[in-house]
């Protein structure tokens, strides 16, 4: 699943990457976004770019490539 396919609050849990370059993969890591961080969907423009989540405590805003970067899981109510 993608950060596209949640709806404004709803959580997830970043299970995986879905990029080949490891460049950009430690690019993501350096943000936080690592394999069990939970985050939570603040913001999504119209056509998905940007995105707003939160993560540890912060507001973090992703490009939409960077979102699409991310295989997530979404976390149940």
């Amino acid at each position: 699943m993608k950060i596209k396919d949640l709806n404004i609050g709803q959580s997830a849990t970043v299970v995986g990457y879905d990029c080949a370059d490891r460049a950009y993969r430690h690019k993501l890591l350096r943000m936080g976004l690592i394999k069990g961080v939970s985050m939570k969907l603040l913001r999504k423009a119209p056509m998905g770019d940007p995105v707003e989540i939160e993560i540890k405590g912060f507001n973090l805003t992703l490009r939409k490539a960077e979102a699409d970067a991310l295989e997530i899981e979404p976390v149940a109510p």
